[in-house]
């Protein structure tokens, strides 16, 4: 690690991006910045040193969470051990607030400037975690306008830095360029199925939106239904579960289009 090294942890396919975009604004300011810690291709990209592949941190469900709860917490006692002993100039955690934030208490103990990226929805549930948020971190980063209020009056410091969407999607979506830019017919209904970006989410979740949108294709046979990858390792998941039902021939599946999809439905 050199001494300009900031980590960075991230736990789904949604913070890969998030992380993305924001090694991308740092090494504008500072092309000699270093990361690493836990990420996923978007952030390997951009020369990301992912210790442990980014599916290790990315869970769904009590049972689930309670069956890797060993493995999560040796990963976090390794991770805090390491940078106490080496410390990064700053460690900003993206979301996975049950992961991170106990993650990033036990380094500012000793001194790390420690960011949290996505604000728990203390505002919506679970209203005593503002405290652990207070402990655990020096600054938040929050996506929505309306959070910034709410921590000021819990004296924690926070920045508003807006969604990357609202930078990416353009002002409007035409529905027959999106169709036409996924090979679909232009006049004909489609069917956008989003199952998710954790393998659990799509282990559970797949099958049944497939038997739904076939059903829905036997009452309506001009029914085109496209199923969205939210990246690799889904889209060979979700492959391999229409390769074994000779049915599901009338399915598209795209890898990266879940924006065009969703606006061609």
């Amino acid at each position: 690690m050199t001494s300009k090294t900031i980590v960075i942890i991230a736990g789904e396919a949604s913070g890969d991006l998030l992380g993305a975009g924001l090694m991308s604004a740092l090494l504008e300011r500072d092309p000699s910045l270093q990361f690493e810690g836990i990420g996923g291709p978007a952030m390997q990209a951009l020369g990301f040193n992912s210790l442990v592949p980014m599916e290790r941190l990315s869970v769904m469900g009590l049972v689930e969470v309670l069956g890797r709860l060993p493995e999560l917490l040796f990963l976090r006692r390794r991770l805090i051990k390491k940078y106490q002993a080496t410390p990064p100039i700053a460690m900003i955690g993206i979301d996975a607030p049950d992961f991170n934030l106990g993650l990033e208490t036990r380094l500012k103990q000793v001194g790390i400037p420690t960011v949290h990226y996505v604000s728990p929805s203390v505002w919506a549930w679970r209203e005593d975690r503002v405290f652990t948020v207070a402990k655990a971190c020096h600054h938040v980063l929050a996506l929505l306008p309306f959070e910034i209020p709410y921590y000021r009056q819990h004296d924690i410091p926070a920045t508003f830095v807006g969604h990357r969407l609202a930078d990416e999607l353009p002002g409007e979506w035409h529905q027959t360029e999106a169709r036409a830019q996924l090979g679909l017919q232009v006049d004909a209904p489609v069917l956008a199925l989003l199952p998710g970006s954790r393998a659990m989410e799509v282990k559970q979740l797949a099958s049944q939106f497939i038997d739904t949108a076939l059903r829905l294709q036997d009452s309506y046979p001009q029914l085109q239904v496209v199923l969205a990858a939210a990246n690799q390792a889904r889209y060979k998941e979700l492959q391999n579960l229409v390769a074994t039902r000779a049915e599901v021939d009338t399915i598209m599946i795209v890898l990266h289009q879940t924006r065009a999809t969703l606006a061609a439905a």
